[in-house]
C-alpha cells in the first residue's frame, strides 16, 4: 500500500487548564466540546497542515505554516525526534472555538499527535508523547505548559510538570460545569496580567491551598477539595478580563459548588461538585450570570474524570 493511503484520525477533547489552584501545573479534561485531527503518511520528508475547518469562532486566525500551527510543530518534533524518513498531511477539524480557555490549541496538538502515533511502526506512550504535546503548545503560547496537552493525553486530572505526567485518581462522583460565553481572551493576554510579582504570603497561602487540594484528591475528601480550591494568586488578576466572572462564581457557590474559577487562561468558568445532580441545577444560574454583564454562554455538564485523547479510524499497515 502507498504511503500516502496510511491514515488516522484521533479526537482530543477540551480541558480545563490550571483547576484554579494548580497554575501551569493542573489540568482535566471535560466530555464536551473536542478537535479531530486526520494524519496521512506523505513520502516528502516534511510536515504539512492541508486544512483547518469547523464551525466555531477563531478557525481563520489558525496559521497553515506547520511551524506556526500546535499539531505542526508537534508531528515536526515527532519526526525529528524519532529520525523518521517519511512526513505527515495534516487536517483539522475544530470544534473547540479559540481564545475560550478550553485548551482549542492543545486540543488540535495532541488529536494529531494520537493520531500519527498510531501510524508509527512502534507506537509511544502517552508519556512520552508528552515532550513532543509541549513543543507544539510552544507554537500557540511561546511557552510549554503541559496542564492541557497533559490530561489531553491521559485523561482525567492530570498533574503535568515540565518533566513529568501524571495522571492522578479522582473519585467518579466529582462533575464540573464549564461556562463557555462568547468572548474571547487571547492566552498572552491573559498571562500578561501576571507579570508582576507576587508578595511571599500569597504565595505561601496559595501552597497550602494546592497542598489540600491534592490531599482531597487523594482522599476523595469532598471538604479537603472544597478547602483547597481557591486560587488567590491567579485569579484575582484574571478575573477583571472577564465581563460576569463574579457573577457566575456566586452563583456556582450558592448551589453548593466545591470552588469555582477560570478555567485555563478565560474566559470560560467552572465549578466543581459532589454530583451531577448538583452539577446540573448549577448550570443555568452560571450561564444567567454572564447574562448579566450582557455576555451569552453556553454550558457543559461532564464528569471531572472526563475522556482522554482516542483514535477514531486508521486505514493502512503501520
Amino acid at each position: 500500500m502507498s504511503p500516502d493511503h496510511r491514515q488516522a484520525r484521533a479526537f482530543a477533547p477540551a480541558s480545563i487548564g490550571n483547576i484554579g489552584v494548580g497554575f501551569d501545573l493542573l489540568g482535566h479534561v471535560i466530555d464536551g466540546p473536542r478537535d479531530v485531527a486526520t494524519v496521512r503518511v506523505i513520502e516528502e520528508p516534511v510536515v504539512r497542515v492541508d486544512a483547518v475547518r469547523g464551525p466555531v469562532r477563531g478557525i481563520e486566525g489558525i496559521p497553515l505554516d506547520a511551524a506556526a500551527n500546535t499539531a505542526g510543530r508537534a508531528l515536526i518534533t515527532l519526526r525529528e525526534g524519532l529520525g523518521l524518513g517519511h512526513g505527515f498531511a495534516i487536517e483539522l477539524d475544530k470544534g473547540i472555538p479559540m481564545g475560550s480557555g478550553l485548551g482549542g490549541s492543545a486540543a488540535s496538538c495532541v488529536a494529531a499527535l494520537v493520531a500519527a502515533n498510531a501510524l508509527l511502526a512502534q507506537p509511544l506512550s502517552r508519556e512520552a508523547l508528552y515532550p513532543y504535546a509541549l513543543e507544539g503548545e510552544w507554537a500557540s503560547t511561546h511557552s510549554r505548559q503541559g496542564d492541557n496537552v497533559g490530561p489531553m493525553l491521559v485523561g482525567g486530572v492530570a498533574l503535568a510538570t515540565p518533566t513529568r505526567l501524571l495522571r492522578l485518581e479522582v473519585p467518579d462522583w466529582l462533575h464540573c460545569v464549564v461556562v463557555q460565553p462568547e468572548l474571547v481572551l487571547e492566552t498572552r493576554r491573559a498571562r500578561a496580567v501576571l507579570a508582576e510579582p507576587c508578595p511571599l504570603p500569597l504565595v505561601v497561602e496559595h501552597a497550602s491551598h494546592l497542598a489540600l487540594f491534592l490531599t482531597g484528591l487523594a482522599r476523595a475528601d469532598a471538604a479537603l477539595i472544597g478547602d483547597g480550591l481557591r486560587d488567590v494568586l491567579v485569579e484575582p488578576r484574571r478575573a477583571p478580563l472577564i465581563p460576569g466572572f463574579a457573577a457566575v462564581k456566586q452563583a456556582a457557590l450558592e448551589r453548593g459548588a466545591l470552588g469555582a474559577s477560570i478555567s485555563g487562561g478565560g474566559p470560560s468558568c467552572f465549578a466543581w461538585f459532589a454530583s451531577r445532580p448538583q452539577a446540573e441545577a448549577a448550570a443555568a444560574a452560571m450561564v444567567a450570570g454572564f447574562a448579566t454583564a450582557g455576555v451569552a454562554a453556553l454550558a457543559h455538564v461532564s464528569p471531572v474524570a472526563g475522556p482522554r485523547a482516542e483514535l477514531l479510524a486508521q486505514a493502512g499497515p503501520r
